[in-house]
């Protein structure tokens, strides 16, 4: 049996257990909010950060004890460093934008901090101490901030680095010729390499997004309290928490210029889960294309292998299936559907608050963990093992009428069209058919339909 302590609040007294660093508050939101989920690690560290900025701006302030700043920084640290975690049971979804995380934050430091300190529970307090000078919301903006830019700067690393392994097959590929396709239909040529160029031209576009959205989000409204006017704290702590906030978060944040507008409009996250869904676009466009390009392999396209990675059917012996490339598609979906939560949730702002905050951070940072995980396996188990199957390149370039149309300048669009007819009731070349009408010289047409030239990309 669990040992209780009774804890006190404005509504009324509640059972603690004994062995809990949270408090009254945390229990509450625990029964009101009961999901079975809890908030994602990168938040919490996120939030002990901006209480450790706070409890070093009150220290330099001197609207704090030395001493109990001191604990509660060392309180933050190790809750930054991952300990702790049990005691931050909450629900990422909750109402009351974001306050029962908070509260229970400041329970949690309050209560470890006492410990720190050698005193009974108590001797910190999670508002008068911890909670000093701030206002959930302008700690909880905060917080997201961070966590979302931690992301999105390891986001930015993932995009590169898969961007380079495409660039590296581009290269590896440049002299395979292949038929090119067009609404899955034989097109003119190009080389293997140029399509893989493309992956990495439009990888490069999304990894630009990621790295010009970030910049955006390091404006915080920290010090604005209640709705960004600052009051109930100090002006100095004001400059003092932001100077603290860079010093604890290595990122460059500076103070809102207008903080009631950060405190109330939440359009900047709307914009970054909208890059990440069109990363996400990106990703599903290029793994849908391996799997097409992979398809068969003897039934299907196959002009390149990937990398077998588990077998594939209980019941087909051999058979191996596109895993790694589903798995992105299955992440990609994913992202595309938390960017319309993202979106819901930032249009439900009303006048001074945006009280769906929780639900908004839980689904970008769920977008953003589901991409840093998916995007490495995705380049180390598919794209760095990609192989050519060259002979299937060659052959369907050979079989394939698409090179007819390189004729079509010099015999008009409706002789070529003969010709290709005939070719094709034929099982004769185009170039046999061409040649033996006398329309053009052997070197002329080989000079037509050399392929370097067709295949490079002005």
């Amino acid at each position: 049996m669990f040992s209780m302590r009774i804890e006190k609040d404005f509504l009324g007294e509640m059972s603690v257990p004994d062995e809990a660093l949270y408090g009254i508050h945390t229990v509450r939101a625990l029964e009101n909010f009961p999901l079975g989920m809890r908030a994602q690690p990168e938040l919490i560290r996120a939030l002990a950060q901006v209480k450790k900025a706070a409890a070093l701006a009150n220290k330099k302030t001197k609207k704090l004890e030395g001493r109990l700043a001191e604990a509660i920084a060392a309180a933050c640290d190790e809750v930054v460093g991952g300990m702790h975690r049990a005691h931050f049971p909450l629900s990422p979804i909750q109402g009351g934008a974001g306050t029962s995380l908070n509260m229970n934050l400041n329970e949690v430091l309050a209560n470890r901090a006492s410990e720190l300190l050698g005193c009974e529970r108590g001797g910190v307090h999670p508002l008068d101490h911890v909670n000093l000078g701030q206002s959930t919301n302008d700690v909880f903006p905060t917080a997201i901030r961070i966590a979302v830019v931690q992301q999105l700067l390891l986001l930015e690393k993932n995009i590169r680095s898969l961007q380079e392994a495409f660039q590296a097959k581009e290269k590896q590929f440049a002299g395979i010729y292949k038929v090119g396709r067009t609404q899955l239909m034989d097109a003119v040529p190009l080389t293997l390499g140029n399509a893989f160029g493309a992956f990495a031209e439009a990888l490069s576009r999304d990894r630009w997004r990621v790295y010009t959205v970030e910049e955006r989000l390091r404006q915080t409204n920290l010090g604005g309290t209640a709705v960004g006017t600052g009051m109930n704290t100090d002006r100095r702590y004001v400059f003092a928490v932001t100077d603290a906030l860079r010093e604890v978060t290595g990122i460059n944040f500076a103070r809102s210029e207008n903080a009631i507008d950060l405190t109330q409009n939440a359009d900047v996250f709307a914009e970054v889960s909208g890059c990440l869904k069109t990363l996400a676009v990106s990703l599903t466009k290029i793994a849908n294309d391996l799997r097409l390009l992979a398809s068969g392999p003897e039934a299907g396209i196959g002009e390149i292998f990937l990398p077998a990675v588990q077998v594939g059917s209980s019941i087909m012996p051999g058979k191996i299936n596109p895993v790694v490339p589903e798995f992105l598609n299955q992440i990609a979906f994913r992202v595309m559907g938390n960017d319309l939560v993202v979106t819901l949730a930032a249009s439900a702002g009303q006048l001074e608050l945006n009280a769906m905050l929780p639900v908004l951070v839980h689904a970008l940072l769920e977008s953003l963990t589901l991409l840093n995980a998916g995007i490495p396996v995705f380049r180390e188990k598919a794209v760095e093992g990609i192989t050519a199957n060259e002979q299937r390149c060659a052959e369907g370039l050979e079989k394939s009428w698409v090179l007819a149309a390189q004729l079509v300048s010099r015999l008009g669009y409706d002789r070529v069209s003969n010709i290709v007819e005939e070719a094709q009731r034929t099982k004769r070349s185009v170039k046999e058919i061409v040649l033996e009408g006398r329309e053009i010289t052997e070197e002329e047409y080989d000079n037509l339909f050399e392929l370097e030239r067709l295949s490079r990309a002005e």
